[in-house]
């Protein structure tokens, strides 16, 4: 619809379409996360959940749209026939861009349980955001340095249990946990330092892999494994937006 646009006037255009969205969805995700965390009533959080889910993914299929409207693009997609949302998933992917995420979240909306990520247990006191992520079920999770359970060997395993038991909802809630096992986006100077075996990754990082199936292994049933190629730049946004 707006193609036409130049780049830069696309870019400047979409940017204010996600602020605005995500602005319009928070709107509703805060007081409803406000509501769960003050009224502990099995119905009225599972209500909460309910709609939760369906602002999470009403933000992700605006920004689907938000694509869609001023660049065509032909996406080559592989293995979503067999996806449900009924389903637990673990999610692994390459990592280019800060947009891969939103790539992520286009091509899951609607097939999978809306895609999550483990946060450190100290982000849940960021203002807004930390009880934004609460409300949506974000797992949190606590883990010690080595150097502290060297000093306290008392505290070896505790963080995988204390995360075990804050996961314990999703039993009976169908949830995707998102990895990236590369642990950083790829560059060139990175492949290099690291003197990566692989041609177009970096050499995978285990811990947190590791972390999520310590703590969910009893409730993730599948593992997608999920290659992203940009055809031209590995910037996306730049692509689409700037360069035409």
């Amino acid at each position: 619809m707006l193609r036409f646009l130049p780049g830069p006037v696309k870019g400047v255009f979409s940017l204010i379409l996600y602020f605005f969205n995500t602005v319009f969805c928070f709107s509703f995700i805060f007081p409803l996360s406000l509501i769960k965390l003050i009224i502990p009533i099995p119905l009225i959080r599972k209500w909460c959940n309910i709609y939760l889910d369906k602002l999470a993914t009403l933000w992700i299929s605006i920004n689907g749209w938000n694509i869609k409207l001023t660049k065509k693009i032909n996406w080559h997609v592989t293995g979503l026939d067999t996806l449900d949302t009924k389903n637990w998933y673990l999610v692994v992917s390459n990592h280019q861009s800060w947009v891969d995420i939103l790539v992520l979240q286009k091509i899951f909306n609607h097939k999978i349980p809306f895609l999550k990520f483990f946060l450190k247990k100290e982000l849940i006191w960021v203002p807004i955001l930390g009880l934004a992520w609460w409300g949506l079920d974000y797992p949190f999770m606590k883990r010690y340095p080595k150097s502290l359970i060297k000093k306290k060997p008392h505290l070896k395993g505790k963080d995988i249990e204390i995360t075990r038991r804050a996961c314990n909802k999703f039993k009976d809630k169908p949830v995707s946990i998102m990895n990236f096992v590369e642990g950083t986006r790829f560059t060139a100077e990175k492949h290099a330092q690291q003197s990566s075996p692989y041609s177009n990754l970096l050499r995978p990082k285990s811990g947190g892999i590791a972390f999520v199936l310590a703590a969910m292994g009893e409730q993730i049933e599948n593992i997608l494994n999920v290659t992203i190629v940009y055809p031209e730049e590995k910037n996306l946004f730049g692509s689409l937006y700037v360069v035409k």
